[in-house]
C-alpha cells in the first residue's frame, strides 16, 4: 500500500465491507468514499480518524494512512519508562500483582513478553518465557510439545488465535507464519468443558490453566493498542493448591 487510496481500499475489501458500507458506519457518503479510493477527492485527518473507527484499523496502521496522506502521524509510540507512562506502568503492575498466586503476564502485538508477575516468572521460567522472550519463538520451538499434556488442542485454539489478531492487524506475517505451523499439527476435535485449559507438565507436577485476555479500553499510544494482559488461573482444585503452595 504505496499511497491512501490503496490503502483505504485493502482495509474495506480486508474488513469485507462495501464503499455503502463504509459510507453507512463512517456517516459519509458512498460517492466521496468512492472519491477517496480513486483519489479524486483528499482526506482530512478527521476524515481519516472516521474512516479508522469505521474500519477497526489499528493505531500504528492510522499512522501510516495519515503520512500516505500528507499528514503527521498522531499517535505516538512512547518508551516503557517515560514519564508519561507511569499511571499506565502503575495500572499494569497493579494487576499482575494482584493476580498472584495465580501467573499473570503482558505481551505486545507480536506476542513479546512485556512484564511478568512473580508466580509467572517462577512458573514459566522454567521453559525460558522472561521479559523480552518471545512467545511465538517459544511456539515454534521443540520443547512446548514435550511439556504441554495436550499440546494439539492448544495448537489448534493458538493458531485460531494467531490469525485473528493478524486479521484485526491487518495482516502480520509473523503471526500468519507460527499460525500455519501450529495448524499443521494434527488435531481431533471431541467434546470440551466451558473453557479449554492448557495442561504442563514440570516433572511430577500437572498443572491446568486457563486464561483471561484483558486490554487497555481507550488507547491513544501505539505501544498500548494492542497490549494484552493475560490472567491464568487454575481449571482444577489440585493445580490452585499447587500454585498456592509454590508461591508461599
Amino acid at each position: 500500500m504505496t499511497d491512501f487510496p490503496s490503502a483505504l481500499k485493502a482495509w474495506r475489501r480486508m474488513r469485507r465491507l462495501s464503499q455503502l458500507d463504509l459510507a453507512s458506519e463512517a456517516s459519509v457518503s458512498a460517492r466521496h468514499i468512492a472519491f477517496l479510493e480513486t483519489g479524486r477527492a483528499r482526506p482530512s485527518p478527521d476524515m481519516i480518524g472516521r474512516l479508522g473507527d469505521a474500519l477497526q484499523i489499528p493505531l500504528v496502521a492510522r499512522n501510516q494512512m495519515l503520512t500516505l496522506a500528507g499528514f503527521a502521524a498522531r499517535y505516538p509510540g512512547r518508551q516503557w519508562d517515560a514519564a508519561e507512562m507511569a499511571p499506565v506502568r502503575a495500572a499494569l503492575d497493579h494487576t499482575l500483582d494482584r493476580h498472584a498466586p495465580y501467573p499473570g503476564i503482558a505481551i505486545d502485538r507480536l506476542w513479546s513478553v512485556v512484564r511478568l508477575n512473580a508466580p509467572a516468572r517462577r512458573l514459566f521460567g522454567q521453559i525460558g518465557l522472561v521479559e523480552g522472550a518471545s512467545l511465538l519463538d517459544l511456539m515454534m520451538s521443540e520443547r512446548l510439545p514435550t511439556l504441554i499434556e495436550n499440546w494439539p488442542e492448544v495448537a489448534h485454539h493458538a493458531a485460531r488465535r494467531l490469525r485473528t489478531e493478524s486479521l484485526a492487524q491487518g495482516g502480520i506475517d509473523r503471526l500468519d507464519q507460527v499460525a500455519d505451523r501450529l495448524a499443521a499439527v494434527e488435531f481431533n476435535q471431541k467434546p470440551m468443558g466451558p473453557v479449554a485449559p492448557t495442561i504442563y507438565r514440570f516433572g511430577p507436577s500437572r498443572l491446568s490453566l486457563f486464561a483471561i485476555i484483558a486490554q487497555f479500553g481507550t488507547p491513544e499510544d501505539v505501544a498500548l493498542d494492542d497490549l494484552k494482559i493475560e490472567l491464568f488461573f487454575p481449571a482444577d482444585a489440585e493445580t490452585a493448591q499447587a500454585l498456592r503452595a509454590m508461591n508461599t
